[in-house]
């Protein structure tokens, strides 16, 4: 692979974006893990996880506003479960390498049932309302396929509890995936598959 004069790798990011999940924040054991190890051994990559609003219109308009200002060559973003789906709009609208992790594949389906109000995951003592109209963003937001399969990499975990598999199997098929027998929809076993995604995305050897 090629480097530059320093060592290294001309095709790793300098820029990382994490996008969590429905209900989900921040503190996501999954981007704290990342941030641990970017922290540890890649510390010139600037790496972001925000917090997103419910609205899903709203949290793509505050990403795309944070991404002008990032190098277009070399930026990649990930995302889990409603992240994944948000990771793979930003995929199709920068054409940066996309990892998802048990992406949400029709999250306006999906989220229906969970008009009102929700609690947040890690801070259950905060609450917000997901209103009806935020389905039609998600509507609005669907891209209709994978726009660039060679540069996006799905994490699917057979044992998703909240997800169908296959589904986000067939939706990414002509991506990179990486199937896993059992594991969860939190990916609990996370640090077992990063070495794989690191790898994908050239921030190790």
């Amino acid at each position: 692979m090629p480097r530059h004069a320093d060592g290294a790798d001309a095709d790793a990011p300098t820029h990382l974006l994490y996008l969590h999940g429905f209900r989900s924040s921040p503190r996501s054991f999954k981007a704290q893990r990342l941030a641990a190890w970017l922290a540890q051994h890649r510390p010139e990559v600037h790496f972001w996880c925000p917090q997103l609003p419910p609205s899903p219109a709203a949290a793509m308009a505050m990403v795309h506003e944070t991404l002008l200002g990032w190098p277009a060559r070399r930026s990649a973003v990930m995302g889990s479960s409603l992240g994944g789906f948000y990771a793979t709009v930003v995929g199709a609208a920068t054409g940066w390498p996309t990892v998802v992790i048990n992406p949400a594949v029709d999250p306006a389906r999906d989220l229906a049932a969970h008009i009102g109000e929700q609690t947040a995951f890690h801070t259950p003592e905060e609450r917000f309302y997901f209103r009806p109209e935020y389905i039609d963003e998600l509507r609005a937001l669907a891209v209709p396929a994978v726009a660039r399969p060679a540069r996006t990499l799905a994490l699917i975990a057979q044992g998703d509890e909240l997800l169908d598999w296959r589904e986000m199997q067939a939706f990414y098929a002509e991506a990179h995936v990486r199937l896993i027998e059992g594991s969860d929809h939190a990916l609990s076993d996370f640090d077992l598959h990063l070495p794989h995604l690191l790898k994908f995305l050239h921030l190790c050897d």
